[in-house]
């Protein structure tokens, strides 16, 4: 039986601040089913503790796939089949409470989801949820400041989230996300319906949390990894053809599909 407890219910955001670290993730042989197709094989991976890792590769070789097993959202896929071992800081995701992981692991998606409340009530939701004890200004003024947001919305907070435009929503979900001190925040093509000076204040936000918290995105975008990724992993048909720092990637890549997918001479 999953036990359902929650310490968080006893915390105060000062402790759970103080005691959170960025998480490291460990992946070992995982494959991934939806009904008979498989879509992941054998991966064996590490994302590094409080670093960016950027995730490519040609659309359908597994990326959101991957993405969603590590806070156990691709179990919400009917038919889907998990098989393997993904270890959060040692232990096993596969075998925790998925409401007590998706508050140590935040995902942020390709497109913004605000809630139809106002700015103050979105970053505070999960907050009032697992009834956390903190200070609800200072909650909403720190994650709002980390994703690049005080100074535009602190004359706003009462303004309904979608009067936002879509850049700011989409840094509103990362904000809203980060209210609950999770270890890890994953990234699903977030700057993907975004115009050039929301992309940059979006990067700017993931590149000011480096160290902070494990940062792990899905893009398309070369450039975008480039830019704000320590680590690259190159996916293809559903397999790991590369993982690396993100120069070495770029610069010398070990093999030769790495290089023609980010020079763009196949795919």
């Amino acid at each position: 039986m999953i036990n359902t407890y929650s310490p968080l219910k006893q915390a105060t955001i000062t402790s759970i601040e103080k005691n959170r670290k960025p998480g490291g993730i460990e992946i070992n042989g995982l494959d991934v089913y939806y009904g008979s197709n498989q879509i992941l094989k054998g991966i064996d991976l590490v994302f590094p503790a409080g670093k960016v890792t950027a995730i490519i590769g040609p659309s359908g070789c597994g990326k959101t796939t991957l993405l969603r097993c590590l806070n156990r959202m691709s179990e919400l896929v009917n038919g889907c089949k998990v098989k393997g071992q993904i270890r959060l800081d040692d232990e096993d995701i596969l075998k925790m409470d998925p409401m007590l992981l998706r508050r140590r692991v935040g995902m942020v998606f390709q497109k913004p989801n605000p809630f139809p409340k106002s700015i103050r009530e979105n970053i505070l939701y999960g907050v009032k949820a697992i009834k956390i004890k903190c200070d609800h200004d200072m909650t909403v003024k720190s994650c709002l400041e980390k994703a690049a947001l005080w100074d535009e919305l602190k004359d706003r907070l009462h303004y309904n989230a979608f009067a936002l435009s879509i850049g700011q929503q989409q840094r509103l979900c990362i904000a809203r996300s980060l209210a609950v001190a999770p270890e890890v925040i994953l990234l699903d093509e977030p700057a993907s319906s975004l115009d050039p000076l929301s992309t940059m204040k979006l990067e700017a936000s993931i590149m000011d949390m480096k160290g902070e918290y494990t940062q792990i995105i899905v893009t398309h975008n070369m450039g975008e990894a480039l830019r704000v990724s320590d680590y690259v992993v190159f996916l293809f048909d559903g397999q790991l053809v590369e993982f690396g720092e993100t120069k070495t990637i770029f610069n010398n890549p070990r093999r030769q599909e790495t290089r023609d997918y980010i020079t763009g001479k196949v795919y």
